[in-house]
């Protein structure tokens, strides 16, 4: 399948429910599904960006301050991370910087902030919960009777078989994940051609039929790049090679694993390096020195 070199674009989720020209529209039904209110177009909202935040390569992160919210939602193609909520809290931290005022901060008088909303919502293959919490406390070594910092994730499982109400209380997020079934059942028959096929099934079946129209060669480029796993496989592999090292193998199984992890390591820096990451950045994320790093 063809890869097409994208840096901090759009995964088709951000782009229909946060840049497309419906968008509004789509996440006011989505933030209607959620609350069990009827807000209609008329509603005022302010589109939020971070550039980079959620996703190595590409975003899939839409937030929006909405009635005195910020309503931040990512989607998930892969294993649900964690550590979402520690992510949350990263991201959330960039977003009150943008839309606060920095003298704000020492007023002497409270300054009221947006309520902060946090969702993913879980559209991978494996085995998952059709709902879940995670907590930032979850993390945390020792835990407190009372933790001094919370911060609350809702994960949401909306593939189709799992039948979650909110795939019936909104109808944008239900022929989303349609459309993502389509595309994950061609592309596994015909690797080529699945995402063309996809899309053309999807326009007869009239799933996401007016948007599909309108931005085929788009929405094509953006399912390239969203497909396109190869730093999150390796970070993965990393972790599987970790997970190995801490069941105790024998020492000469423990070398391969430590020379595969190692090898892990750079295959992730070699992505990076392609997608112009500067070189301090890549050795924080990766452990490998500057030496190791350039010689790529």
């Amino acid at each position: 399948m063809a890869k097409h070199n994208r840096r901090y674009k759009d995964s088709v989720f951000v782009d229909f429910f946060g840049e497309d020209k419906n968008a509004k529209s789509n996440f006011l039904s989505l933030y209607n599904a959620l609350h069990g209110i009827h807000l209609d177009i008329s509603a005022e909202l302010e589109p939020l960006r971070l550039e980079q935040v959620m996703y190595m390569a590409f975003r899939n992160d839409v937030a929006y301050l909405i009635d005195d919210k910020i309503i931040a939602l990512v989607e998930h193609q892969a294993t649900v991370n964690a550590n979402m909520p520690l992510r949350f809290l990263q991201y959330a931290a960039r977003l009150y910087e943008q839309i606060q005022n920095p003298r704000d901060r020492y007023l002497k008088h409270l300054k009221k902030i947006p309520t902060p909303e946090f969702y993913v919502f879980y559209n991978g293959k494996e085995d998952y919960p059709e709902s879940t919490t995670l907590r930032l406390s979850d993390a945390f070594m020792t835990i407190p009777e009372k933790p001094a910092l919370e911060l609350v994730v809702s994960v949401t499982n909306i593939n189709y078989n799992k039948g979650s109400k909110i795939l019936h209380t909104c109808k944008p997020l239900e022929e989303y994940t349609l459309f993502i079934e389509a595309v994950r059942r061609h592309t596994k028959l015909d690797s080529e051609n699945g995402f063309k096929n996809a899309i053309k099934e999807c326009i007869q079946n009239d799933i996401l039929r007016e948007y599909l129209q309108r931005k085929s060669k788009e929405v094509m480029n953006m399912l390239i790049a969203e497909y396109d796993y190869d730093v999150d496989i390796a970070v993965q592999k990393e972790e599987a090679l970790q997970e190995g090292e801490a069941k105790g193998f024998s020492l000469g199984v423990t070398q391969g694993i430590s020379e595969g992890s190692y090898q892990a390591k750079l295959e992730t820096a070699k992505l990076m390096r392609m997608h112009n990451y500067p070189i301090a950045e890549i050795c924080t994320m990766t452990g490998l020195t500057q030496a190791e790093v350039e010689a790529l």
